[in-house]
């Protein structure tokens, strides 16, 4: 018998505890607190409004849970620049100088970034311009290897937005929200799956502690709780366990589907104290870049207060190339002359990834049903023609609430019908939808190449998305090619080195290439594992199944790619013996671009990779 089936059969038996609520949110992010201080202000401008009596706890007002998986609510793992239109209208006072990290957009540059060391996989054209801006630096202004566009485009400016940390600006609202003692936020606390009835959410379950690795009861066995409540408000994130699970039951909306990612890895530095006050690098300054280390791979550098500087790439699922080594390409990133004369004196302070769904409307998902609502990322609300996710994600919160208010004042339940007349019909209205649409098609170009890409971009930015480019977009595990760049040459050498000094392959393939080795120097430049020590820790709390899980292992002894070791943040997955991935928990942040990154996928299914609830992460408040 599987340890899969003894599972089941176990937790058929469990006899749970069980506690009734008004509302049960999952996931505290930009979304969820949205959501929770748009909900606690309707409650606050009149606390004995009859609308906000609970319906379980006649007497008492509504009884609203958040639970986050995380331990701790500043365990955000990203710096953002956003608009921050929807914050600051539910903010109106706001002082960014009160969220720490937090200051107003400046400035912002666009840096088309050349190669310097020719080791870019850079197509016949791309090299082509390049040589074109070389013979012409001094013309087209060329400088450190970089062309910087004579505006920002409209689509990407953030002009006087916010940029922010997303940890701290989490904790600074969980602050708002419950110092009113409205509603309460519970970290450390999984949720790993709706309860249904038939499609009918009816609450949630939480996660079993006292587990082995497989999920078995083992000594100070406490099974999860079983949280019924009368509306479940889901934001946990593009790769939470009650979204997939809900998409797995529901499926998608017809043509919707999910297969456009990024993993966005970043560094916090801090300036040395002797910056001048006429460098460039002064809080609210905003970079965007694109074209290094390889093409298909976008940067940002934010600049916020006190000497700290948010500095990172995204790594598309559209880069075929398996050797998705994001933690290299990051530290080369940084050696950019145009970065590494402004940043070669700063020290690492911390470091961070996550995972970006970037299928925007094409990747929606239903957005309600009986007793269940979704907000946020894992709701398509990511706008990636724009680069803008946060202010987007605040927005459906916002959205959702009003409608709850709604619904509570007229005395409606919380049907599908229900919801899908309120907060469906705003969301469908609002500024959200119409950007959404403008976003729609903007990246399909990218499928057929970098220069591709990014005419078809500029097309559906220009237009306000009335002209873009047609793509076939192949499923994720559908897009890696190990055949494009790689030769047997230069895999013989990886393997060598890989043995030689016990290096991952993909990081040893790298080398192969090309790539010049990283001068480790113990402040700025330091090893993978090393970063993963600075300035915060990994949490990984016992007593909890692991999170991360193999479907089928014949497929992964079979597979040449290895994408999920190559691309895994924390390098918590490594090669094991009979060439099977094995997965440390002590080691994963919870980014969850092993769940893309896979080559292969068994019938019906996304990934051989299930990525289920868990506890812990990333802890860092820098992040």
């Amino acid at each position: 018998m599987s340890v899969a089936v003894q599972t089941q059969e176990a937790d058929a038996a469990v006899e749970r505890q069980t506690m009734e609520i008004d509302i049960a949110c999952v996931g505290f992010g930009p979304a969820m607190g949205g959501f929770l201080t748009t909900l606690t202000n309707a409650w606050g401008e009149n606390p004995a409004d009859p609308a906000f009596e609970s319906r379980v706890a006649p007497g008492l007002p509504l009884q609203v849970l958040c639970y986050e998986r995380a331990d701790d609510l500043a365990s955000g793992v990203s710096g953002v620049v956003t608009r921050g239109k929807a914050i600051r209208a539910s903010f109106p006072s706001l002082v960014p100088a009160e969220i720490p990290m937090a200051t107003e957009v400046q400035r912002e540059r666009v840096l088309y970034l050349l190669d310097p060391i020719g080791a870019s996989r850079r197509s016949a054209t791309l090299r082509l311009g390049d040589a074109v801006l070389r013979s012409a630096c001094s013309l087209l202004g060329v400088k450190d290897h970089a062309f910087e566009l004579p505006w920002t485009p409209a689509f990407l400016q953030k002009h006087g937005g916010l940029v922010l940390s997303i940890g701290q600006f989490n904790q600074w609202v969980a602050s708002q929200v419950m110092a009113s003692g409205f509603a309460q936020i519970w970290p450390g606390t999984p949720v790993a799956a709706p309860l249904l009835e038939g499609c009918a959410v009816k609450g949630v379950r939480l996660a079993d502690q006292g587990v082995d690795k497989q999920g078995v009861p083992a000594d100070g066995f406490m099974p999860g709780m079983d949280v019924h409540a009368l509306l479940t408000v889901l934001g946990d994130g593009p790769v939470g366990a009650l979204g997939q699970q809900l998409d797995e039951r529901l499926g998608l909306p017809a043509g919707h589907a999910h297969r456009e990612w990024a993993l966005g890895m970043k560094f916090v530095l801090e300036l040395p104290p002797h910056t001048p006050e006429d460098s460039p690098l002064q809080p609210g300054t905003v970079w965007h870049t694109f074209g290094y280390p390889e093409p298909e791979i976008f940067g940002f550098l934010y600049v916020h207060p006190d000497r700290l500087v948010s500095v990172g790439i995204f790594v598309p699922s559209w880069m075929s190339d398996p050797a998705r080594t994001a933690y290299r390409y990051l530290q080369h990133y940084i050696q950019h002359p145009a970065l590494w004369r402004h940043l070669k004196e700063t020290t690492l302070r911390s470091w961070g990834a996550k995972s970006l769904e970037e299928s925007g409307l094409r990747g929606e998902p239903f957005l309600t049903g009986d007793g269940f609502a979704r907000i946020g990322e894992g709701s398509g609300s990511t706008n990636m023609l724009t680069g803008s996710g946060v202010d987007e994600a605040w927005s459906t919160g916002v959205q959702l609430s009003e409608a709850v208010v709604e619904l509570l004042r007229t005395g409606k339940p919380f049907t599908h019908e229900n919801l899908a007349a309120t907060y469906e019909a705003r969301r469908r209205s609002s500024e959200v939808q119409r950007r959404a649409s403008e976003a729609q098609n903007a990246r399909n170009g990218f499928h057929g190449g970098v220069v591709r890409g990014l005419i078809g971009m500029a097309l559906a930015g220009l237009t306000g998305g009335r002209l873009s480019l047609g793509a076939h977009i192949p499923p994720t595990d559908k897009q890696i090619h190990p055949g494009n760049t790689t030769d047997d040459l230069s895999q013989q050498a990886a393997a060598m080195l890989a043995m030689d000094d016990g290096r991952p392959l993909h990081d040893a393939l790298m080398s192969a290439r090309g790539w010049p080795e990283i001068p480790f120097d113990g402040r700025l430049l330091v090893s993978h594992q090393d970063a993963l020590l600075l300035g915060g820790k990994v949490q990984a709390m016992p007593g909890f199944a692991d999170h991360v899980v193999f479907r089928d292992t014949g497929l992964c002894i079979s597979c040449n790619e290895k994408t999920c070791i190559a691309m895994c943040s924390g390098q918590a997955i490594t090669l094991g013996p009979d060439s099977l991935p094995a997965f440390e928990r002590e080691k994963c942040i919870h980014c969850g671009a092993c769940l893309w990154n896979c080559a292969h996928a068994p019938a019906g299914t996304q990934s051989n990779i299930q990525f289920r609830a868990g506890s812990g992460g990333l802890h860092s408040a820098e992040n």
